[in-house]
Parts: C-alpha cells; sequence; structure tokens
C-alpha cells in the first residue's frame, strides 16, 4: 500500500538523532523554578505531567505501524522518534517525581486520570491512534517554535535544569516534526481523520496539562486572587495566540510540516552539540542572559553571510508572518512541492 500512495520527502534536518540527556535535576528543586511567573512554572509542569503517558504512546503505536510500512527512510525515522520519545518520558518522570516530592503530591491524583485515559486510547484502531500522533505532533511544532522563539519571555531567571530540559526536548521534537506525518500518510493518508486528529491530540493532551497546572494553582491559592487570574489569562493566551496558527494550517488538506521552518536557535543548538565531546555534560542554558544564547561554543561562524541578532530575528519574525498569513489564506507554500498526483489530490 505505502508504495503506492506514500513519497517520501527529505527532512529539513540531515538526521534525527537520538541523544542522552546528560544532566540532573537537583534533588532540592523548587517546583515554583520560575519564581516571579508561577502560571508559566505550572503550566510547563504540567505539560511535564502528561508526558510520561503520552510519548511511550507515541512510542509504541509508532512501532505497531512498522510491519505496515515499506519506505526504508520512513522506517529509519520511525525507529529514532520513538527512541527520541523513550528518552523524553525518562526525563519527564525524574522531573514530576521531584515536583511531588517537593510540594505537590496531588499531581498523583491527575497522573491517575491520564493513565486510564491513554489506556482507552491505545485501545482505538491504529488509524485513528496514527491520526492522533500526527495532530499532537502539528500542535507540538507550534508549541517549540513558541518555547524557542519566546524562551526570553517564557523562561528568564527560571532554574536552569529545567528550562534547559525543556529547550533540548523543544529542539528534538523540532527535528522529528514529520515522522508522525509521515507515518499517517503512508498508512492512510485520508484527510478527515488527520484533521479530527489534530483536534483530538491538541485538546487531549493540553486539556490534561491544564488539569495540571491548575491542580497546582488551586494547591498555591492563586485561582482566587484577581492577580492569578489575569496572570492565568495572559499567559494562556500567549499559548494560544502562538500556537494557534499551526493548528489552523495543519487543518489544510494539503498540509505538510516541511512548510513551516526550524528556529535558527534550534539549528543553531543542533550544531552546536554536535561539537560536545562524547560523554560530556550537558551544558546548562544561561537563563539570566538577556538573549538565552545556545549553551555551546559560538556557532555563528559556520553560517554564510552572518547577520548580527536583532537582524537574523527581524527577518524570521517578517518571514513568519507572510507564510502564517498565506498558510491560513489557502496559499500552498511554493518552497515544498506537494508530491502527489493530482488525482491523489482530490481524492485526499
Amino acid at each position: 500500500m505505502t508504495a503506492r500512495t506514500f513519497t517520501y520527502e527529505p527532512k529539513l534536518v540531515d538526521k534525527i538523532v537520538v541523544r542522552d540527556f546528560a544532566f540532573e535535576f537537583p534533588g532540592d528543586l523548587d517546583p515554583v523554578w520560575r519564581p516571579d511567573n508561577p502560571v508559566v512554572t505550572h503550566l510547563f509542569n504540567g505539560l511535564s505531567l502528561v508526558k510520561p503517558y503520552l510519548e511511550p504512546y507515541l512510542a509504541k503505536s509508532t512501532q505497531a505501524a512498522i510491519p505496515y510500512i515499506d519506505v526504508p527512510e520512513l522506517v529509519q525515522d520511525m525507529h529514532a522518534f520513538s527512541a527520541q520519545e523513550s528518552r523524553h518520558f525518562e526525563c519527564h518522570r525524574r522531573l514530576n517525581e521531584i515536583l511531588k516530592s517537593n510540594g505537590y503530591p496531588e499531581l498523583a491524583g491527575v497522573e491517575e486520570k491520564m493513565a486510564r485515559s491513554f489506556a482507552r486510547l491505545r485501545k482505538r484502531s491504529l488509524r485513528t491512534q496514527l491520526a492522533y500522533n500526527a495532530g499532537f505532533e502539528c500542535m507540538t511544532n507550534g508549541f517549540t517554535n513558541w518555547m524557542i522563539n519566546k524562551r526570553t519571555t517564557l523562561f528568564a531567571g527560571g532554574s536552569p535544569h529545567v528550562v534547559s530540559f525543556f529547550l533540548m526536548h523543544a529542539v528534538e521534537e523540532t527535528e522529528h516534526k514529520t515522522v508522525a506525518y509521515d507515518l499517517y500518510m503512508a498508512y492512510s493518508g485520508k484527510y478527515w481523520p488527520r484533521a479530527f486528529g489534530v483536534l483530538h491530540g491538541t485538546f487531549h493532551v493540553l486539556g490534561y496539562s491544564l488539569l495540571g497546572m491548575f491542580t497546582a494553582l488551586k494547591k498555591d491559592r492563586q485561582l482566587g486572587k484577581p492577580r492569578g487570574i489575569f496572570s492565568v489569562a495572559r499567559e494562556v493566551g500567549s499559548m494560544v495566540y502562538n500556537v494557534a496558527p499551526y493548528l489552523l494550517r495543519a487543518l489544510l488538506p494539503w498540509h505538510n510540516p516541511r512548510r513551516d521552518q526550524d528556529p535558527q536557535w534550534m539549528k543553531d543548538w543542533i550544531r552546536g552539540y554536535a561539537r560536545l565531546p562524547k560523554g560530556a555534560m550537558l551544558p546548562l542554558v544561561d537563563t539570566s542572559d538577556p538573549t538565552m544564547p545556545v549553551p555551546f561554543a559560538d556557532t555563528t561562524d559556520d553560517r554564510q553571510g552572518v547577520r548580527s541578532v536583532g537582524e537574523r530575528r527581524r527577518g524570521e519574525r517578517r518571514h513568519r508572518m507572510v507564510s502564517d498569513v498565506a498558510s491560513v489564506l489557502g496559499f500552498p507554500d511554493r518552497r515544498v512541492g506537494d508530491r502527489r498526483s493530482a488525482q491523489q489530490l482530490a481524492s485526499a
């Protein structure tokens, strides 16, 4: 089936690299790891809470689809995707245990609900699971771009251990952003299940993340205060504002995650990591630096035509704005051709 209906396209990265998360969280970590903004802190803690249930599910459902895929390049990507997700959830589990031990045991009740929910999801058809995966990864692409591009707003002054972990996770999510989409297109390719998967994956994961956030904020007695309510509205509104364009594009029949360009910070991080000696501990991001650069030696010398940080950021913002408007209005991105035939497009 896959050889007749699916043509593999190159990824935006040369290779999906399975890396060691070679740093540890301090045992006495304050769960409010950005003290000046508990809402942002608990929003990301809520996301972390979901990962040990979501990411094993993603890996298992991806592995279950391998016998149905006869495209060697995609199978290789699927193995790397599953390996990366497995490294992620192991690290999230360590963080979550510290959060519960250091003041928020109530989060265990949210975990019990998630365990039951993902067990039910595993009983759905493989097509439903793969559509969920592809949809969730579309949301993740918007989320990771938000995290990386707005890192100074979100994480300034936060725990370097937690911030470095979330940003490294964001880099790898961006690195493998095409895999779940490619797998669904190779296995099925039908439009409506994929479109439903965008909504299913997004609201399922964010729903439990917000439940974790509100559980922690209730413990902190922040929900009954006007300042706390305003902060929740501001931070959740910022998340929606930054992630929604990616979801809208994902709902288009001709959507392809390759059309979303990767942040320059992510490319610099990958380049810097490649120079890290084998077995070395990962350097931490300096959250006190006003630009929060990649935590490696300077990587700009490798670029052709080096530009100033300010100029590069302005160019990236203009580029993203134009791409967002064009995609939402329905204009295809000419940089990435759709390799399906006209007949396949008409029946998608």
